[in-house]
């Protein structure tokens, strides 16, 4: 690991003692009471610690029991893991709520970065700055079981659905380019309300990504199923979740090398396989 944190050190422009790193102590553990290292040094907004945000509430997978503290679920996990790799111990790190749409807004931060499942865009690019890739994953529909969407296998047998989505989303647009549906779509200002207006049966189907859809259908709204995930390659791509900085924040290189790192390790897919193995398999929708 040494060896290969080195060399990715070496790609980011950064060397081993910038990150914190000796010849006679580990580079990626953050021992107790541990606050960052030379990498982070000025570059968080409180000294010594490192601060993360998330939503508010937070939903499992990615967070479970509203609890990011804990460290359970895929978010709160990969958080504390990149603090590790950051030299931050669990104590130097905290957490700080904001919706989905104020974290990627234009202007000063209350966070380090946040993890809210924001996938990477190039509109989003111009208000602020995405970490490298730290998971990747499909489109999907969640629908009542006994509906009328519950057997469609194409775009075209889901068009005349209502359906139900959260504002400023990447389920939006693909909503409105790829399903482009009959009906003009109810857009939500988070997924808690889209859910609602779900159960009531206001609206036919909601899109999320994947393992929000499996665990809407298996925890949350009873006698819902995933209908379908729709694939990646025809004329869509798969959405890849990047961490939110302030734009420009130099951090990104400090948190993108520890991504690196935990993906070459092994231990980002240990993650993903602990808090996500149950909620990626599912029918795929076909676009043609």
């Amino acid at each position: 690991m040494r060896k290969s944190l080195i060399g990715l050190l070496a790609v980011a422009g950064l060397t081993l003692s910038a990150c914190g790193g000796s010849s006679t102590s580990s580079d990626t553990t953050a021992a107790a009471g541990t606050s960052g290292n030379e990498c982070t040094a000025g570059k968080t907004l409180a000294e010594g610690k490192l601060t993360i945000g998330t939503g508010n509430p937070a939903f499992s997978p990615w967070v479970e029991n509203d609890a990011p503290e804990a460290g359970e679920g895929f978010e709160a996990a990969v958080a504390y893991a990149v603090a590790t790799q950051l030299g931050f111990s669990t104590e130097n790190v905290s957490w700080v709520r904001t919706s989905f749409d104020e974290a990627i807004q234009p202007g000063a931060k209350s966070f380090d970065f946040n993890l809210q499942q924001y996938s990477i865009t190039d509109e989003r690019k111009q208000t602020v700055s995405f970490s490298d890739p730290y998971y990747t994953t499909n489109q999907a529909i969640v629908g009542y079981a006994d509906s009328a969407a519950a057997s469609a296998t194409t775009v075209a047998e889901l068009q005349g659905l209502k359906f139900g989505v959260q504002s400023g989303t990447t389920s939006l647009e693909f909503l409105n380019t790829v399903v482009m549906p009959t009906n003009e779509p109810y857009v939500y200002d988070d997924n808690a309300a889209a859910k609602a207006a779900l159960e009531a049966k206001q609206i036919d189907a909601i899109i999320v990504d994947l393992p929000t859809a499996f665990y809407i259908s298996a925890v949350e709204i009873e006698g819902t199923k995933v209908i379908g995930q729709f694939p990646a390659g025809e004329g869509t791509a798969a959405d890849q979740f990047g961490m939110v900085f302030d734009l420009g924040n130099p951090l990104v290189d400090c948190v993108n090398v520890a991504l690196t790192a935990l993906k070459d390790s092994g231990e980002l897919a240990t993650i993903e396989q602990t808090w996500l193995s149950d909620k990626t398999s599912a029918p795929v929708i076909s676009l043609g």
